[in-house]
């Protein structure tokens, strides 16, 4: 992961601007293709292409694109499927302009994702998912993922970058830091004897995720929160790969994309699942989506042969914009045309992800909650911040604000609710 301490994001406003200066305004065509083979028959995908908006500029569309790998039966994967897309857009405010509602999209998928969650578990007691959700506006690309599935994307000019997180608890020291601190355990799964086997994974439960939609039996603490990331692709475009572990576990990214060059996205698709098939065998859900972001009227992307020096290395480092006056940006970005990060934020913090550090002052409205988009009456919001151990942070009228409901749930989420009451709710 590209490591934002250290380098600081391109503004959307300067991306835009570029694009009306160079006359590069043509929106791309996307080419799609899937690809399954089916061993529990818990994968589930959404595809919807051309989706339309009205905006203050205008009407313009875009395209979603998701995977859901479901675990302990298919009823979480199936809820999100069909709930998902439009809690993330009934939490973007209307009557933005386009970039404006770029912007938006990171904060309102962490709304989008929540509430999602926060609807599921209060009707099914198990079930979860793990969610790769990809969002095409134009040249930009939005990924909110939680759990193992992945995205990759390849650029026309032959780099690769991941645009999704792997919450798994064996590769992420953080989260099992979290989890508990969170009054949860993590450890291996115990044989007898002192014996332990597999991967890491919290308990109870056994789940081997830190984060994911559902999983209301393991604990709170396995949270909803995605990984975001937002980057803008060069206007030749590129290939995107979404899969569940099913592919990640048996072939590489070097070697999914290898394997398919050349082909279209649905020929692309079927060859990935076959060459992961072939590697591992038939042992999970295996299930792949393959976008071709390319310019109009002309030929698939002729993606480049893998580069033979750094072979392997994966690009986390993309052009970003420095500290410099804007006038000063407007000067420096008007040049390069390569893959440029907008956003990335990983933080499991309901408080850190909703808070009001965006270009938008007013991305939530102050009468709504910002999770659930209930409607709130003056005084009966609770700000995001409290409980905030941050003197910063501690006014009571700084929003976003959260209904109770969601306050609760934002509670459990970063263990402070009291561990009896933990499960209280599920009383029969």
């Amino acid at each position: 992961m590209s490591t934002r301490s250290e380098h600081h994001t391109v503004p959307l406003s300067v991306l835009l601007k570029r694009e009306l200066a160079n006359e590069k305004i043509e929106m791309p065509e996307i080419v799609h293709g899937q690809a399954n083979q089916s061993k529990k028959g818990e994968d589930f995908t959404l595809v919807k292409t051309e989706c339309q908006r009205v905006l203050r500029d205008g009407v313009s569309t875009y395209s979603v694109f998701g995977l859901f790998d479901g675990h302990n039966g298919s009823a979480a994967a199936i809820y999100s499927k069909e709930n998902l897309l439009n809690n993330v857009i009934a939490a973007i405010p209307p009557d933005l302009n386009r970039d404006e509602w770029v912007a938006a999209l990171p904060r309102a998928l962490v709304a989008g994702f929540v509430k999602t969650d926060k609807d599921f578990v209060e009707k099914v007691r198990t079930s979860g998912t793990t969610v790769t959700f990809m969002i095409i506006e134009g040249w930009i690309i939005t990924v909110a993922s939680v759990g193992d599935s992945r995205c990759i994307l390849e650029s026309a000019e032959g780099d690769i970058y991941y645009l999704s997180a792997d919450h798994r608890l064996e590769c992420d020291e953080e989260e099992r830091n979290r989890i508990t601190a969170s009054g949860g355990e993590v450890g291996r799964l115990n044989t007898g004897g002192g014996a332990e086997i597999g991967p890491l994974r919290c308990w109870p439960g056994g789940l081997c995720l830190s984060r994911s939609i559902g999983d209301r039996d393991v604990g709170e603490f396995i949270v909803s929160v995605p990984y975001v990331k937002q980057v803008k692709l060069s206007s030749a475009g590129g290939r995107l790969i979404i899969s569940s572990d099913g592919v990640w576990d048996a072939i590489s990214a070097e070697v999914a994309l290898d394997c398919c060059r050349g082909m279209p996205p649905e020929a692309a698709a079927a060859q990935i699942v076959k060459e992961a098939v072939q590697a591992k065998g038939l042992r999970d859900d295996t299930t792949c989506i393959v976008i071709d972001v390319q310019p109009q009227e002309k030929a698939p992307v002729p993606f480049p042969p893998t580069k033979k020096q750094g072979k392997g290395v994966f690009k986390s480092m993309f052009r970003r914009k420095s500290s410099e006056s804007s006038s000063q940006v407007d000067k420096d970005y008007i040049e390069p045309d390569i893959v440029e990060e907008l956003f990335e934020e990983g933080s499991a913090l309901l408080s850190e992800r909703l808070d009001a550090k965006y270009p938008i002052c007013n991305m939530f409205k102050l009468l709504m909650c910002a999770v659930c988009q209930a409607e709130l009456k003056f005084g009966e919001g609770i700000s995001i911040h409290s409980g905030s151990s941050d003197s910063t942070k501690l006014r009571p009228w700084d929003g976003p604000f959260l209904c109770c409901s969601c306050h609760e749930k934002k509670e459990a989420m970063e263990g402070r609710r009291p561990s009896g009451d933990r499960h209280s709710s599920e009383s029969d």
